[in-house]
Parts: structure tokens; sequence; C-alpha cells
């Protein structure tokens, strides 16, 4: 009986292929197509999702490479920016330097004229009180030497004659 076990009775072994058979050709009538079609199914959504996928990364590429054209795009327009302010800014500091100094040599040229006015009106009222002084010391003095008409008439001559040699 040991045998037995070991090595299958050809009844055993005809249903036994029978079985198999059956089995076999359900599956594969039945079985094999719904799991190949949805393995089809399972490779196709796969294969979309990866182009999917595909596409998204090159999607993203572009989007990056745009965005760093745009960066330096905002760069050099920063750049420009900052540069024509600059020059703005050292063109309305020159002007200004500019106005300031003709405002200052104006400033100091009134002063200037202004103070040789007042230099010439004192050195003017200076010359009359001078001439009214020295009018008044000159009388003093003749009064008291030219008490006589003679000596009178001497001092007159001898002005007149330094007057015509002048």
């Amino acid at each position: 009986m040991s045998s037995s076990l070991l090595t299958p009775d050809t009844g055993l072994l005809f249903w036994m292929l029978i079985s198999f058979g059956a089995v076999l050709f359900i599956l594969s009538k039945f079985g094999f197509p719904i799991i190949t079609k949805a393995l089809d199914k399972r490779k196709k959504y796969i294969d979309e999702s990866i182009l999917a996928a595909e596409m998204a990364y090159k999607k993203l590429e572009e989007v990056k490479t745009d965005s760093e054209k745009i960066i330096a795009s905002a760069k050099d327009e920063h750049a420009h920016i900052i540069k024509t302010a600059t020059q703005r800014r050292d063109i309305i500091l020159e002007k200004a330097k500019e106005e300031a100094a003709k405002e200052a040599k104006h400033i100091v040229e009134v002063a200037r004229k202004q103070i040789n006015q007042e230099k010439e009106a004192a050195l003017s009222d200076m010359r009359r009180e001078i001439a009214l002084l020295s009018v008044d010391i000159a009388e003093k003095v003749l009064r008291k030497n030219l008490k006589e008409k003679d000596e009178q008439m001497d001092m007159i001559s001898r002005l007149v004659d330094e007057i015509n040699l002048s």
C-alpha cells in the first residue's frame, strides 16, 4: 500500500487530467481574459501616469526656465533702475552744487557791493566832517592871523597864486 500512495492509479490520473483540462479551459475562456484585461488596463493606467508625469516634469522645467528668465530680467531691470536713479541723483546733486555756488557767489558779490557802498558812504561822511572841521579850524586860524585888511589881501593873493600853479 505504501507503493500505491506514491504512484497514482490510471483512473485517478485520467480524472485529474480531465479536471485540470476543464479548469484550464474555464480559466482560459473566462478567467485569463479578465485577468489580462485588468493587467492591460493597469498597464495602460501606469503608462498614462508615466506620460502625464513626464509632461508635468517638462512643464515644470519650462516653468523653471521661464522663472529663471523672469528673475534674470528682473535683476537686469533692477540694476538698470538703480543705475538710472544713481545717474539722476548725481545730476541733481551737481545741479544743486552749481546753484549753491551761483547763489553763494551772488550773495558774496552783493555783500561786497554793500560793503563798498557803506565804505564809500563812511569815507564820504569822514571827508565831509574833515572838510567841515578843516574849514572851522582854518576860519579860526585865519581870524586870528588876519585881523587886519592888508594881511587878508596878502593871503588871498597867495592862495590865488597857488591855485593857478596847480
